[in-house]
């Protein structure tokens, strides 16, 4: 599991910055879900020696009451949700009683506290920290988050007493066992998440297999079909049947993202009654985001008018144009209606996702296209993109070799995308471009010119001037 790392303060000492920074993102909503703007944003952590999972929470000014008392309430969530909480405190404006109201949260709720004093550009580190000591929960660190500075150091610090995956422990495992295909269901609360999982494994072989962690850890359930091993990795919680209906799931957003983090494969159970909401958005976003082979389930499909039926189709391509690439089911799990489909286009989707592409026919797709369409001028300029080859796989990455390539536009990118997806059949997962723009060969070979040759030079140029 990725480790998750909560940033809590009170407002306007720089959280959002950090957060920012930690995720290499820019505007602080990397998951955006309503109800939670205010309070907690969440992102893939990108700045230190190991990946993670970042919470950005609301200011916290002490009150209880009203929106104070809901920006507590879901700040001691992420504290709850989290491994380590980043308490920030202003080293310009020193300590507060809001700092100290922080910091007694951190210390009820928080499993590992580091105590971090911001916008210490320009002053000693020795004096901006001085006045914090007090609160208990750490020694300070002074760092500037709007600046960068010390923020790697301090995400080393934090991250040490996780372990470092090897990777190459990691992918030899994948290649021994290359049959267990990890798969992750996904979804709002009550949209059949386990209803479906359920229908999957069997009733009669419903078995649960807990793994070891707190309470935001997701349910791993392996399981067979004809001969084929795979992992279910369900988000909700695996309950049997006649209990699926007592109780309101408890959405968790971190185990979607570890959830997502796992998986080989995501299958992302919508609720056709409800139709697609900003949750489903912002959370299939984040699937595109990490690059995994997609699935897109659409639950409850029974009992709808015909009528009804088009209108989510209509529904799906409005909100959804960015996952064009995935196969969209419509099932009922409740009553096994094409449950059995389901299992097939994940295993579609894995293959696409992890296939073999020969640089010379990813090559000559491209030379196809670019004579078919031609990339736009760039100053009166060409484009040229002159060859081909897969640089990844899992979501597949094809590099682009050219002249010019980073004035490729973005609609010449889907372009591509798109030819080269039907050409190779990469239904199912999303195709990530890379484009290096080749050395010119004859820069600066001027100074390497012979006398011969440079006075040869000289004589060409007063003729062209003449």
């Amino acid at each position: 599991m990725l480790p998750v790392i909560a940033l809590i303060g009170r407002p306007n000492v720089g959280k959002s910055t950090l957060f920012n920074r930690l995720t290499r993102s820019r505007d602080a909503l990397v998951a955006d879900y309503p109800g939670l703007t205010r309070d907690r944003q969440y992102g893939f952590g990108k700045l230190g020696p190991i990946p993670y999972l970042a919470i950005d929470t609301g200011g916290v000014a002490g009150g209880e009451v009203g929106i104070e008392g809901l920006m507590v309430e879901q700040t001691v969530r992420a504290l709850e949700e989290a491994d380590v909480a980043i308490v920030m405190v202003d080293g310009r404006e020193g300590l507060t009683a809001a700092d100290e109201h922080v910091a007694e949260l951190a210390r009820k709720n928080a499993k590992k506290t580091w105590l971090v004093v911001n916008k210490a550009e320009g002053l000693d580190s020795a004096i901006a920290s001085g006045e914090f000591h007090g609160l208990g929960v750490g020694d300070p660190v002074a760092i500037s988050a709007s600046h960068g500075d010390r923020v790697k150091a301090l995400m080393e610090a934090v991250l040490a007493d996780f372990e470092v995956e090897d990777g190459t422990a990691a992918e030899a495992a994948a290649d021994e066992d290359q049959r267990e295909l990890r798969i992750a269901v996904i979804g709002r609360p009550n949209v059949g998440k386990s209803t479906l999982i359920n229908r999957l494994i069997g009733e009669e072989r419903l078995v649960v297999f807990d793994q070891p962690g707190t309470t935001r850890d997701s349910v791993s359930v392996p399981f067979e079909r004809n001969d084929r091993k795979y992992e279910l990795i369900d988000t909700a919680g695996i309950r049997r049947k006649a209990k699926v209906h007592e109780a309101i799931e408890k959405f968790s957003i971190i185990k979607a993202l570890q959830a997502i983090e796992r998986a080989q494969v995501v299958i992302a159970v919508l609720d056709a009654h409800e139709g697609i909401t900003e949750q489903d958005v912002s959370l299939l976003g984040l699937v595109l985001e990490r690059g995994r082979a997609l699935v897109v389930v659409t639950n409850k499909w029974d009992g709808l008018s015909a009528a009804d039926r088009k209108h989510v189709r209509d529904e799906l391509d409005r909100r959804l144009p960015f996952l064009d690439f995935a196969e969209r089911i419509t099932i009922s799990a409740l009553h096994g209606t094409a449950v059995g489909d389901l299992l097939p286009a994940v295993e579609r989707a894995f293959r696409a996702a992890t296939r073999d592409l020969s640089t010379t026919e990813l090559t000559r797709e491209l030379e196809s296209a670019v004579t078919a369409h031609p990339p736009p001028l760039v100053r009166g300029r060409r484009i040229r993109l002159r060859y081909a080859h897969q640089g990844g796989r899992n979501p597949p990455v094809i590099v682009i070799h050219g002249n010019q390539t980073e004035h490729v536009p973005e609609a010449y990118r889907r372009y591509l995308i798109n030819r080269f997806r039907k050409a190779f059949k990469l239904k199912g997962t999303p195709v990530r471009l890379s484009f290096k723009t080749s050395k010119n060969p004859f820069k600066g070979r001027r100074n390497k010119l012979t006398p011969r040759q440079e006075s040869k030079r000289k004589r060409l140029m007063k003729h062209v001037k003449k």
